[in-house]
């Protein structure tokens, strides 16, 4: 509060340069609705970096029940493995099912999983692949890790439902349940570390481990989860430290205390009558509120070898994903004042609304912004110089905070410098990542104002498949997808550059993505740049400098890729 407090002070002062009016009031409003998510961004990534630099054991001190571990315990509880599928081919989930089920196999804890294939699959054609291959698959681990797939005809409650109806079916006979979604890969060695934290505190009643992008050819993947592995792990560990045991949930990659799930976590359908009614969407984070609301402590354990997934291989994938996640977030609202719930958790869910929230506001200072500095006879009598370059440096820093918090640990670790493929590598992929960010930000930023202004007249989006492996966008496919946010973006450039063209690279920061965004999505996904990004080093994660033996395992292109680089 208090340093939103301050830059609501310098933003005020630095408009006032030709008088206080109207358009700097509603400036300011705007600037103000993009606050918290910055601010609080900020600060989370202050505290991970402090952690990670000085504390004695960074995870120790977010999640205390790992000090109860010693290592090598047993696991006596019995565990299931629940992955759910919908509309997607089987041969990549099994790829990396039968990979961690040789894991476990070998590990010699066989006899205390059980995996559960949950499909909500409505294609008939894939349903058949299902039934076929997810058979071959049982029969194959018949004797050593029992496999059961089931598949529901209707997807009533959308994920949730179907967790829900294992739930009903099977919960009674295990202790944990492992969620993993259809892009999801955990090792055996994470999955028993998660399961032998469970069982030394019986308090814990959602264990969330941090997932991280798995290796990819794909140009906008590589530099997207390039960008999310700078940025996760301070965010995380500044947020699960001062959140504590209100943590999150991601619905994915976590373990779960199925008894006080069942008792405690169901979801209720909302009233018919409006786009936000009927079931809920997004469910992970309500379900994380109503564990802690029942007395059971929920944390992040914020270790990078936990668990990956899959990103969106395109611009126009990751779009399609974000809609459904803002429609799911937006129905928390429901949720944010119910009895009981803890303060963090009140936040945890008013945080994941002001994501997409904020987003109008950021298209609010574009457009009046704009429109305001056309109008001023030169840019100092619209914005102070000295106050507002001060304002967009504390800014930019905030923005990349997380990110500049992982730069310098990395660059101070000589280890990590040669992980990430050394020196000169890791600043070419910062210098990338960094250019990509500011150019997908305020494209994200117009697709959710879109999609938020649709949603009044019935733009709605129910759980729908992924395409998963890289594949090209055409230009038709992309200009019709994203002439919007260039005609935003062009006449806000237009304008600028017309009347005070000397203000044109500080209006680029916002309208430059918009402008750029058809041509940005059609060459990020052609796979001649993905796989010269790959060949290059671009993008490189640590798992392509040192594939983990799973890894290994699932013949990865990426990680094959990388290997014959030098």
């Amino acid at each position: 509060m208090l340093t939103i407090s301050v830059l609501l002070a310098l933003a005020a002062y630095a408009l006032s340069a030709g008088g206080f009016g109207t358009a700097d009031a509603l400036l300011l409003l705007f600037f103000g609705l993009t606050m918290p998510w910055s601010v609080i961004g900020f600060w989370n990534a202050a505290i991970g970096f402090f952690i990670m630099r000085f504390a004695r054991d960074p995870v120790a001190s977010v999640v205390p029940s790992i000090a109860l571990l010693r290592g090598g315990e047993a696991i006596t509880a019995s565990t299931a493995i629940t992955i759910f599928v919908r509309n997607e081919p089987p041969d990549r989930v099994i790829r990396n099912l039968d990979t961690m089920m040789r894991e476990i196999d070998a590990a010699g804890a066989a006899q205390s999983f059980h995996l559960y294939i949950l499909s909500d699959t409505s294609q008939s054609e894939i349903a058949a692949l299902e039934e076929t291959e997810f058979a071959t698959l049982a029969a194959q681990w018949r004797s050593r890790i029992p496999v059961t797939y089931r598949r529901r005809a209707v997807n009533t409650a959308f994920k949730a439902g179907n967790f829900w109806d294992f739930c009903e079916r099977w919960g009674g006979q295990h202790q944990f349940a492992v969620t993993l979604d259809t892009d999801s890969f955990m090792t055996a060695a994470a999955i028993m570390r998660m399961v032998r934290v469970m069982q030394a505190d019986p308090k814990l009643g959602i264990l969330q481990g941090l997932v991280v992008g798995l290796p990819s050819t794909s140009a906008f993947a590589r530099i997207f989860q390039f960008g999310m592995r700078l940025g996760m792990r301070s965010w995380t560990i500044g947020s699960a430290w001062w959140q504590a045991d209100c943590g999150p949930y991601w619905g994915h990659n976590a373990i779960i205390r199925i008894a006080p799930f069942v008792k405690h976590c169901h979801i209720p359908k909302l009233a018919e009558g409006g786009v936000l009614g009927g079931h809920v969407l997004s469910h992970d984070q309500i379900e994380a509120a109503l564990m802690r609301r029942a007395g059971y402590d929920v944390r992040v354990l914020p270790e990078e070898d936990l668990g990956w997934e899959e990103n969106p291989p395109t611009l126009i994938e990751f779009i399609r994903r974000d809609q459904r996640w803002c429609q799911g977030t937006l129905q928390y609202g429901h949720f944010l004042f119910l009895p009981g719930m803890k303060l963090v958790s009140r936040f945890q869910l008013a945080f994941a609304m002001l994501m997409f929230l904020g987003s109008p506001a950021w298209i609010g200072l574009l457009v009046v912004g704009t429109l305001a500095l056309a109008a001023s006879p030169t840019p100092a009598d619209f914005i102070r110089p000295d106050a507002g370059h001060a304002l967009l440096a504390i800014i930019i820093v905030m923005w990349f905070a997380p990110k500049i918090a992982t730069v310098i640990d990395v660059l101070t670790r000589p280890r990590l410098r040669r992980a990430f493929g050394g020196t000169a590598r890791f600043l070419a992929s910062v210098a990338t990542e960094t250019a990509f960010f500011i150019l997908m930000s305020p494209i994200m930023w117009i697709c959710h104002t879109l999609f938020l202004a649709g949603l009044p007249f019935g733009r709605v989006i129910g759980w729908i498949g992924q395409v998963r492996d890289d594949h090209t966008v055409p230009w038709s496919q992309s200009l019709h997808q994203l002439w919007p946010h260039t005609a935003i973006g062009f006449a806000s450039l237009a304008l600028i550059a017309a009347v005070h063209p000397a203000a044109f690279i500080y209006v680029f920061l916002l309208a430059g993505g918009p402008a750029l965004s058809i041509p940005l999505a059609v060459f990020t996904a052609r796979p001649a740049i993905g796989n010269l990004l790959t060949r290059i080093g671009i993008g490189r994660l640590p798992e392509e400098t040192a594939p983990p033996v799973a890894l290994t395992a699932l013949a990865l292109p990426a990680v094959t890729a990388a290997a014959r680089t030098v």
